[in-house]
C-alpha cells in the first residue's frame, strides 16, 4: 500500500475480515459490525462465525440481549460449541440453546439470577457432549441437577450438585463450582466419574476439607486446581519445572 493510501475495509479478503470480526463480542457483531457494509454482513452471517458465542455484558446496554442471543444461536446452524452468557439467561433461552446445539462443549453462565434448577437440568439433559460447565453467582446450589433420562428431584443435601454432575457429565474437562456447598464426598464422586477433568475451580467451597487422600487424588488427577481459599495448584506445571 502506498503512503497516504487509505484501506478499503470492505474489500479485504473474506478470511481476513472473518479473522478480524471474530475478535469482537457477539453483541458488537450483531449490533454494529454487520451493519458496516454488505461484505461484512455476508461474513457475519456465516455459521462458522458463530461456533463460539460471547454474550458478556458488564453494563446495561439497553438491548434485548435474549433475542440477540437466540438469533446468534440460530445463525450457528447447530454448529455452536461454546457459549458465554452474563446476567440475562433464562430457562427459555437455555432450552433454545440446547434444542439447537447438541454439539455444545462449553457452557458458562455468570450472574444469571432467572435460571432455575429445572431449567438448567432440562437443558443439560440435551447436551451429551458438554465438557466445560460454569455457573457462578447463579441461584442453583441445591434443588435438582440429577438426570437419568428424565428429571428427578431429591431432598436437600449439600452434595446434590456434585452428585448430579458426577452422574451425568463424564466428559467434563473444566468445571467451576464457585461458592458451592459440596463436601469431600461430592468432590470424590466427581473425581470418580469424570476421568477427563483437568481444570477444577473450588474457590469459596468452604465445605471441602481435603480429608484422607483427597488432596493426593486431586494432585494426581487435576492439572489446575483452584482451592477453596484461593490457592492455585499447578501440579503438572511444577512437575515439568522440577524435571528440567
Amino acid at each position: 500500500m502506498k503512503d497516504g493510501e487509505c484501506i478499503n475495509w470492505a474489500e479485504l479478503p473474506y478470511e481476513l475480515t472473518s479473522s478480524i470480526l471474530r475478535r469482537l463480542s457477539s453483541i458488537d457483531i450483531l449490533e454494529n459490525a454487520q451493519r458496516v457494509c454488505t461484505s461484512w454482513r455476508h461474513v457475519c452471517k456465516d455459521p462458522e462465525m458463530w461456533r463460539k458465542i460471547d454474550m458478556r455484558n458488564l453494563v446495561d446496554v439497553g438491548l434485548n440481549l435474549e433475542i440477540m442471543c437466540r438469533h446468534a444461536v440460530d445463525r450457528s446452524q447447530r454448529g455452536l460449541v461454546e457459549i458465554n452468557i452474563w446476567h440475562f439467561a433464562t430457562d427459555s433461552l437455555l432450552n433454545h440453546i440446547a434444542e439447537r446445539s447438541s454439539n455444545l462443549r462449553s457452557l458458562r453462565l455468570i450472574m444469571c439470577s432467572r435460571i432455575t434448577n429445572d431449567g438448567l437440568a432440562k437443558a443439560l439433559a440435551k447436551l451429551p457432549l458438554l465438557e466445560e460447565l460454569e455457573f457462578s453467582y447463579c441461584p442453583l446450589s441445591v434443588e435438582s441437577l440429577r438426570l437419568s433420562g428424565r428429571l428427578m428431584r431429591f431432598p436437600y443435601e449439600s452434595d446434590d450438585d456434585a452428585l448430579a454432575i458426577a452422574e451425568t457429565m463424564p466428559k467434563l474437562s473444566h468445571l467451576q463450582l464457585f461458592a458451592n456447598k459440596l463436601t469431600d464426598a461430592g468432590l470424590n464422586a466427581i473425581l470418580d466419574n469424570c476421568p477427563n477433568l483437568e481444570h477444577l475451580d473450588l474457590r469459596e467451597c468452604r465445605n471441602v476439607k481435603f480429608s484422607g487422600d483427597l488432596r493426593k487424588r486431586c494432585s494426581e488427577r487435576i492439572k489446575v486446581l483452584r482451592e477453596p481459599f484461593g490457592c492455585i495448584m499447578l501440579t503438572h506445571v511444577l512437575e515439568l519445572l522440577y524435571d528440567m
